[in-house]
């Protein structure tokens, strides 16, 4: 068990202090009794009573004690938070060929505009989970409830050089892994899907096929979104590029693990992406202060305490 605040736990110290004092009470309380000569008239008015009644009040109240310096040093534990397990991997191509200006402003950022409504509109439940892709992919953001996040990433996109669209994709599958566990059905996958924000033109790693075989493996829809027009073009070092978007390649990664393709003009109609991806709940194991657990515990021993003196006192027999 950990604390928040465990300096508190010297106060401990003083339970022993009243034990000693206690047993050193009681052997003064024995020789006083045998200074008494007349053993009949003690009797008479100090009949012998059970002794370990007495030190039944006395063990519950220093037990009160002992959790209430338990309680104030604010104790913690793991405790496992039910989360849905729904996830959605918003994957972005940020490969240079995205800065083309044939989409207004440019094709990166009519595709960051485009995820942050589609975040924005997914149900609450949901995990999203945020991975860019160019020469090489990383996840950006791993599975979470947390919008905000989600949206300051996406803005912080930024363009690098080539295109892995398949690693993309791979990628995203990775992040699925992230997702807590179902308890009763461990080795079953999360429900998920994947958006694929893109030009489609790719140039280094495995291929897009490869990575829609893999995610059909895994029960795990692509939905790709195509940006770009046949007139699109780059400059670098002062040299025009041409760089149409490859619409086929996306609309096979869909067709391959079973999505759907869109173009940056259709994206509005992405809810088919999560209309039918199901629900499943899994558990995360976070900290979590349990002070009340050993609160109550002390108000239980108070009480038995209480009520023991009570019996005492009354000479309950």
């Amino acid at each position: 068990m950990e604390f928040l605040s465990p300096a508190r736990l010297w106060f401990l110290l003083i339970i022993p202090l009243i034990i000693a004092g206690y047993i050193f009470l009681q052997h003064r309380r024995s020789q006083y009794a045998l200074r008494f000569t007349n053993i009949a008239l003690l009797d008479r008015v100090a009949p012998r009573r059970p002794q370990w009644r007495r030190h039944v009040a006395v063990g519950l109240a220093l037990l009160a004690a002992l959790t209430c310096i338990v309680a104030f040093a604010q104790p913690k534990d793991k405790v496992k938070v039910p989360r849905e397990r729904a996830t959605i991997v918003v994957a972005v191509d940020v490969s240079l060929s995205m800065m083309a200006t044939d989409i207004e402003p440019n094709r990166l950022e009519a595709a960051k505009k485009s995820a942050k409504n589609f975040v924005n509109q997914l149900p609450t439940k949901f995990n999203v989970s945020l991975v860019n892709f160019a020469g090489t992919a990383s996840i950006i953001v791993p599975p979470t409830t947390d919008r905000a996040t989600v949206l300051r990433s996406i803005d912080g996109l930024e363009l690098a050089e080539s295109t892995a669209t398949g690693e993309g994709i791979f990628t995203s599958l990775q992040a699925l892994t992230q997702v807590p566990p179902d308890p009763e059905h461990p080795d079953d996958p999360a429900p998920a899907r994947i958006v694929l924000l893109s030009d489609g033109k790719r140039t280094v790693g495995r291929t897009a096929q490869e990575g829609a075989q893999a995610a059909k493996a895994k029960n795990t829809p692509v939905y790709t979104i195509c940006f770009g027009t046949d007139s699109g073009f780059i400059e670098m070092d002062g040299i025009r590029q041409r760089v149409p978007p490859d619409r086929a390649e996306l609309r096979t990664v869909a067709e391959i693990s079973g999505g759907e393709a869109y173009t940056a003009e259709s994206a509005g109609e992405l809810e088919d992406v999560y209309k039918d991806i199901g629900s499943s709940v899994g558990y995360d194991e976070v900290d979590k202060e349990i002070t009340a657990r050993y609160a109550g515990i002390a108000m239980l021993f108070t009480l038995a305490a209480a009520g023991a003196c009570i019996a005492l006192a009354t000479r309950f027999p």
